[in-house]
């Protein structure tokens, strides 16, 4: 980026459109960035506000803010393209919009935030979900890359703020359906066991986890966080696999992976956790059924509830099942209606 620069009309230019002196001054750098800055004042003549079809004369100053260099410029056109096949995705996974805020129903497979090995992911799409909005939607939290489910991005930079907040204070409730191997036993309960990331290498991300450590041991270990998961199991087949709800009181990474594995019931797909090697034959290890099942993960955000920050609404967001998880719950015979939106509110009928 460069520094804030001030430019004298010359002489030899005749009185002009603002944008049409830049477009010649600043080539690469397009009408809608012209128009966005004119907006937001960073571009002034005089030292007073503009637009971009105002005006300038010979002998004007105008004041022009930091800008990408050209090379800035066709990098990040490079990294934010987006196939059309992604972009008509992606606009079908909203399943709510308002002026503040997106929700999407994010799909397996896809990570939330790009890295070293991930070009394609949901930041990167984000474009294509302005709509009408002149402001690309913001992330305000995550979903692991092989969890689907809700996912709620800000359309504006306050909303990105109250949302953070909102998430970072718990002043929301997240609901994950799963499917683990074997059946926990009691059927609902608490863990709090605090979690320890070790790493798989120098430069390893992938073979990075999470361990468990025993609640009295927390203070005790170097880099470990108190982390509380809620479970209830909602239905079984036999004692060979459960379809849970679960709720992260606290939002640690890979916390639900973690703590399902700990108790002997991991995840179902989960090759980080589940010793995705093993098939399991009913007695809680192993992270592959066989039979119909899908190898994929089966974890999914269920449900999201959060006040609106504007409105002040108390408002609850449901996704679907991914398609693998839909045809596990068609094999096992399970639908929708056999869960409470919420297991864990004691005025449920499923509760009494």
């Amino acid at each position: 980026m460069s520094r804030i620069q001030y430019i004298d009309v010359g002489s030899d230019e005749s009185e002009q459109r603002l944008d049409r002196w830049f477009r010649r001054h600043f080539p690469h750098i397009s009408q809608g960035r012209i128009e966005k800055m004119c907006r937001k004042g960073e571009i002034r003549v005089n030292g007073g506000r503009v637009k971009s079809n105002s005006r300038v004369s010979p002998g004007q100053t105008l004041r022009i803010p930091p800008l990408p260099s050209t090379e800035t410029i066709e990098k990040l056109a490079r990294e934010s393209h987006i196939t059309k096949a992604d972009a008509m995705m992606i606009r079908n996974c909203v399943i709510y919009k308002d002026d503040y805020l997106l929700v999407l129903n994010k799909p397996a497979g896809i990570p939330v935030q790009g890295g070293s090995k991930q070009v394609r992911h949901i930041d990167g799409m984000s474009e294509a979900l302005r709509f009408d909005r002149e402001d690309t939607p913001r992330l305000v939290h995550r979903l692991d890359k092989d969890t689907s489910g809700v996912l709620v991005l800000a359309r504006t930079q306050a909303m990105a703020s109250e949302l953070t907040k909102a998430f970072r204070h718990r002043a929301t409730r997240k609901i994950y359906w799963a499917l683990v191997a074997g059946v926990p036993y009691p059927k609902i309960g608490t863990i709090k066991y605090g979690l320890v990331k070790s790493s798989g290498g120098e430069g390893n991300s992938d073979r990075e986890r999470m361990h468990c450590v025993h609640p009295n041991e927390i203070t005790k270990t170097d880099g470990a966080k108190r982390a509380h998961t809620d479970y209830a199991t909602l239905c079984f087949l036999a004692q060979r696999a459960a379809w849970m709800a679960l709720v992260p009181v606290t939002g640690r990474t890979h916390q639900l992976r973690a703590h399902m594995a700990e108790l002997g019931h991991p995840i179902v797909g989960d090759g980080k956790y589940g010793l995705s090697g093993q098939n399991n034959h009913g007695d809680g290890w192993g992270s592959e059924l066989g039979d119909e099942i899908s190898n994929k993960m089966h974890l999914h955000a269920r449900s999201l509830r959060i006040e609106h920050p504007i409105t002040g609404e108390e408002m609850t967001f449901t996704a679907p099942l991914p398609d693998h998880m839909k045809k596990t719950w068609d094999f096992l015979g399970w639908t929708d209606a056999d869960a409470p939106n919420d297991p864990f509110d004691s005025t449920e009928e499923w509760q009494k």
